[in-house]
Order: C-alpha cells, then sequence, then structure tokens
C-alpha cells in the first residue's frame, strides 16, 4: 500500500521546519502523540498526578495491549520502562551469571550494551564472546551454531545496529539460539517502528526497545518484553514496591508478570504518548513503513555513492533506514553542519559507539543519515545537493575561510 506521504507530513508538526534525517536517533512525533503527551500534562496540572493517573488508568494500561499487538505478545509478557537501555540491563542484568559461563554476542554490538556485558562478566568469572561477521556483514548464523554448547547462558544480539543499515538475520539466530535452549535477547532499539516484528518469529525471548525513534514516541520511554516462561526465573537486580510486594512476615513477593522489570514512578504522559504513537504506527501499517524507509534510504546510498568523494560505509545481505557515509577530507561534525545550514538533520556515530564493527574498518566516525516514512523525495534532493557541493570543494579545504556551513 502506498502511504499518503502528504497527508503524514501535514499530522508532523516538524516537517515545517527541518528536514529530518536523524530517527535513528530521536524522530518527528506526530500530532497525536503531542496531543497525548501535552493534554496528560495538563490535566495533572488541573487535578494532581496521582489523580491523572486514576482517571486516566484506561489509557496507560492500553499502551500495554498497544504494545503486545505491535510485537506478537502478551500484556503480561511488556514491561514499560524509561529507555532502551533500561530495559536490556534490566533483563541481562537479572541472569545469574557464574565463573566458567559463556555470552556470545556479535559485531554489531552497541557501547552500552558492551560495557554491561564486561561489567558483568568481570565480577562473576563469565566470558564474554564474539561471533564473527559473515562476507556480507551480517552475523554468521553457521558461526553462531558451531559455537553453541552447554556453558553458553545467553545471546546477545542487537537486530540494526546504530552505525549501519545492517539488519542482523534475527530470525535464523532465533532458531538456532532456541534449538540449543539458549536465551536470546535482542536489542530491538533500531528495529521497532521500523520494520514488521513478532517475538514467535523471530525466536527471542527477551526484546528491549525505545519509543523516540521509529515508533515516533516521546524521549523517555522504551519497554521491554520477555518470554512468559523466562519472567519467573529473572530476579530484577533491584525491587521495589511496584515490582514486588511486602508481605506480613517481613519477606517479599515478586510479581509474576514482566512488570516485576518496572519501578513505581514513571513518566505517565510520556506512558500515554507511547501507546498513542503505537497505535499511529500500526495505522499507518508496518508493512508500509518498512517499504517506504527501504525505498527511501536505497536511492540515498545510491545518490550518494554516486558522488566523488563520498563513501556510503553499509554492509549487510538487508539493509535498513539507517545510511552512514563519510565525505573526503571534512570531518562528520563538519559535514552534520553543514546540513544543519540548509536545515537538513543528520547525526554522527563513533568509533567508541561501536568499536567490534568500525575499529577493524579503521573507521573512526560516521555520517549517519535516517529517513522515515514521511520524509519527501526532495528533502532526499536537499541532502545530496548539499553533500554534493561540500564533496566538490574537497580540494579547497585548506583555503583561508573555506568552511563546512559555506
Amino acid at each position: 500500500m502506498r502511504l499518503d506521504v502528504e497527508g503524514l507530513r501535514a499530522d508532523t508538526p516538524g516537517c515545517k521546519h527541518v528536514a529530518h534525517f536523524n530517527n535513528a536517533g530521536s524522530s518527528l512525533p506526530p500530532a497525536p502523540v503531542l496531543d497525548a503527551v501535552i493534554d496528560h500534562l495538563h490535566r495533572e496540572s488541573e487535578i494532581g498526578g496521582y489523580e491523572a493517573e486514576a482517571e486516566r488508568n484506561d489509557r496507560v494500561e492500553h499502551t500495554y495491549d498497544a504494545l503486545a499487538r505491535l510485537i506478537g505478545a502478551g500484556r503480561d509478557e511488556i514491561a514499560v520502562v524509561e529507555n532502551a537501555t533500561r530495559a536490556w540491563d534490566m533483563a541481562f542484568y537479572s541472569f545469574p551469571f557464574a565463573a566458567g559461563d559463556r555470552i556470545l554476542t556479535g559485531c554489531a554490538e552497541y557501547a552500552s550494551n558492551w560495557i554491561a556485558l564486561q561489567q558483568v562478566a568481570s565480577r562473576s568469572g563469565a566470558v564474554v564472546e564474539v561471533v564473527p561477521d559473515d562476507a556480507t556483514g551480517q552475523i554468521d548464523v553457521e558461526a553462531l551454531a558451531r559455537m553453541l554448547d552447554e556453558r553458553v547462558k545467553l545471546v546477545s544480539l542487537v537486530h540494526i545496529p546504530t552505525q549501519s543499515g545492517l539488519v542482523n538475520p534475527a530470525a535464523e539466530v532465533g532458531r538456532v539460539t532456541r534449538d540449543a535452549g539458549v536465551p536470546l535477547l535482542l536489542d530491538a532499539c533500531q528495529s521497532v517502528g521500523q520494520l514488521p516484528l513478532d517475538v514467535d518469529d523471530l525466536g527471542c525471548d527477551i526484546l528491549s526497545a525505545t519509543g523516540r525513534k521509529f515508533l515516533r514516541g516521546p524521549r523517555g520511554t522504551g519497554f521491554l518484553y520477555v518470554r512468559r516462561g523466562l519472567i519467573e526465573r529473572l530476579e530484577p537486580p533491584f525491587l521495589d514496591l511496584h515490582a514486588a510486594e511486602w508481605q506480613p512476615d517481613g519477606s517479599y513477593r515478586i510479581r509474576d508478570d514482566a512488570r516485576r522489570f518496572e519501578n513505581w514512578e514513571t513518566n505517565f504522559a510520556g506512558k500515554v504518548g507511547l501507546g498513542v504513537a503505537v497505535d499511529y504506527a500500526l495505522e499507518v501499517g508496518i508493512e508500509s513503513i518498512w517499504d517506504r524507509v527501504q525505498e527511501l534510504a536505497a536511492a540515498l546510498r545510491v545518490r550518494l555513492g554516486e558522488l566523488p568523494g563520498v563513501t556510503v560505509h553499509d554492509r549487510g545481505r538487508v539493509l535498513g533506514a539507517t545510511v552512514t557515509f563519510t565525505v573526503e577530507r571534512w570531518t562528520a561534525a563538519e559535514v552534520q553542519a553543514a546540513l544543519a545550514h540548509r536545515t537538513v538533520n543528520v547525526s554522527v556515530a563513533l568509533a567508541s559507539s561501536a568499536r567490534l564493527d568500525l575499529d577493524p574498518r579503521g573507521i573512526a566516525e560516521l555520517i549517519r543519515a535516517s529517513p522515515h516514512y514521511f520524509n519527501s523525495e526532495e528533502e532526499v534532493d536537499l541532502l545530496v545537493e548539499t553533500v554534493a557541493a561540500l564533496a566538490k570543494r574537497r580540494r579547497t579545504r585548506s583555503e583561508p575561510g573555506c568552511t563546512a556551513g559555506d
């Protein structure tokens, strides 16, 4: 189904101000999400925060139903938390690793996850091992299968990395891990809202995601899925009176659904807005969104790749919305500034966020342009024309007064 791009742009206030190609960072929320958040905050100001929560409890609870529908889960398998990193951490730190245990991850692993992996390994005596990529640049599923044994307690996979358009074959990985009886923790931070996700098809036992990226939800929102049969085997790293109940004998009892990974205080306006964002994405149609972002990103890769002095760095058998590139003789920050001068938003990816991927390739930094379904072909033209003009000036880079914003 072809999308009504003009209608979707009219529903996106930010489109009047910028050409936004930083959706892998934080997307532009549509008007219904903005209205829902402001309306809830306004109601809190009128009657009080606790009272607004009670009055609109149905809207809060709807978010769990919407998220469950989005990924094919049960509402009792969903926890709503403040961001994807906290969602990932709450699940990962629940595993009781011991000396000699093995944790497998891939070359697309994100810095925050890697740091947590190393911290837990140093504390527990477990070891972290990296599954190599195959010739196309995606995780080598056959190599993963060979590495699995009874000592492997968890596989951590980034579905779509922060520094590339790669879409890892999560469902193939899920089949292998499920056959081996090893839990799969899937970081879907960049994939939720961008492409169709079904946790049964993916074979993942845990999935973490954010609201602010391709879901177009509020910042400070995220969610965690934990498979029903695994929930009660994982004790969160910290508990409060929401995650557990203080018993008369002085003990505590942890709740039996995924909300054991939540805490009592939360951003209720954001939580309501997240549910509205999911409804909006489902109404647009995730399949249609996926078709549109692939179309825009593919066109952008081709056109940037044709420019002298510009190198596109994305690898993988399947590529999504994120397009990463460099411009000869210009730093990533300078390219970002030149585009911002034309009201085009992009972001910069540094090797420090993805060393397993970028260090071996000798890449210190990248420009990251990530279109979404509301971006127009004219905005793609503007981005390419700006980069082309910059690349054309590459040989006069050292001239006095030559700056990226000129």
